[in-house]
């Protein structure tokens, strides 16, 4: 399922991303890759996604968002 359906204080796994290459490298800067897990902090559809990976805290557009698969 995409990120942004994930309801807050899921505990998620980052399964793929998909999106162009830019995007993924930005995105695999802040730490998400796959095999991460992450804690969704706030999910306020259609707006941002706030999520803590490593003990850090990203806000993510809902865009975003919609593009990075994760599972329970």
């Amino acid at each position: 399922m995409p990120l942004a359906m994930a309801s807050p204080g899921e505990v998620v796994q980052v399964v793929d991303i998909r999106a162009g290459g830019g995007l993924t490298k930005r995105l695999a800067d802040m730490g998400l890759l796959p095999g991460v897990n992450i804690r969704v902090i706030s999910s306020q559809r259609p707006g941002p996604v706030v999520v803590e990976v490593k003990g850090t805290r990203l806000a993510l557009g809902y865009g975003m968002a919609q593009k990075i698969l994760v599972t329970r």
